[in-house]
């Protein structure tokens, strides 16, 4: 089974590349040409290129409209990979585009699968990933399920088309509304006097316990590290997908649409390079100037 790989960037290298360490029969591609000193034979000067003569397509790339793009455009993927093949989007992306996509691909033979996964750089290295599956084409997942299985550690059917994009975009969304509110509280305790690790081991030890507050503030909130490596403008566009779902599906959502607003607002403080836990110091900033 020959894969083609497309996007090479923070996430897609190390999953690129553990893949070719298992053994797959690999062809790659990139926007930055200058990886193709990297992956050798393996490269492909173009997607469509990459996907000639391949049966699965894997793409993880920056947003959804770039995978539209690269696959729909006029001599682009889709029409060098051809009816009966599959194309597993791993990519964050937005639900509803991914059901669209799916529409679309379905009209010419081609099966979607979406597959966003969680997890980080270091995992994504081992092939631990965790993976959440969208897609209810049994034939088509039973064909991918290697290529996913060596991925990942864990493999989360979740529903039908949509479905890995929806949960991973309201999970990323309802982790960054608990780091929101446990930045405001530990910030005001640590006002009113409080030391910020004796009033976070009360968190930790009460109902206001998290895995935001197990981890992230342990490691990288109270020694000021903000370094976790998840950008914030990543959070920042999975919460905004979660946003856009809510819309899309009519829900008055406050919790959800706060949280948007302040991601929104933190990125246009704190810039593009910003970590997702310096979200911390846009709460400083913004408690003070209230």
């Amino acid at each position: 089974m020959r894969i083609a790989f497309i996007g090479l960037g923070a996430m897609g290298r190390p999953m690129a590349t553990h893949l070719l360490a298992q053994g797959f029969d690999l062809r790659v591609n990139d926007a930055n040409a200058d990886l193709a000193g990297t992956f050798g034979d393996a490269w492909a000067p173009s997607p469509a290129e990459a996907a000639r003569g391949a049966s699965v397509v894997v793409t993880m790339l920056p947003n959804g409209h770039i995978v539209r793009d690269v696959i729909l455009r006029a001599g682009g993927v889709a029409e060098a990979l051809g009816s009966g093949g599959v194309v597993v989007d791993t990519s964050s992306s937005d639900a509803g585009g991914t059901v669209m996509l799916g529409e679309e691909l379905k009209a010419r033979g081609i099966a979607l699968i979406d597959a966003p996964v969680s997890g980080g750089v270091p995992l994504a290295a081992e092939g631990k990933l965790t993976l959440m599956i969208g897609g209810t084409d049994e034939a088509a997942f039973t064909t991918v399920q290697p290529l996913l299985t060596a991925l990942s550690a864990k493999l989360m059917r979740v529903g039908g088309l949509g479905a890995g994009h929806a949960a991973k975009a309201i999970n990323n969304a309802i982790a960054a509304a608990i780091f929101a509110v446990t930045s405001e509280g530990v910030d005001m305790g640590t006002r009113f006097g409080l030391d910020p690790a004796a009033l976070l081991e009360v968190i930790n030890a009460s109902s206001g316990r998290s895995g935001i507050s197990e981890g992230l503030f342990p490691s990288q909130v109270l020694p000021r590290k903000f370094a976790l490596g998840f950008g914030l403008p990543l959070m920042a566009k999975d919460v905004a997908m979660a946003e856009k779902l809510r819309g899309e599906l009519g829900l008055h959502l406050p919790m959800i649409e706060a949280t948007h607003r302040q991601m929104q607002a933190a990125l246009a403080t704190l810039g593009d390079r910003a970590d997702f836990t310096d979200y911390f110091r846009f709460n400083e900033q913004t408690a003070s100037a209230g």
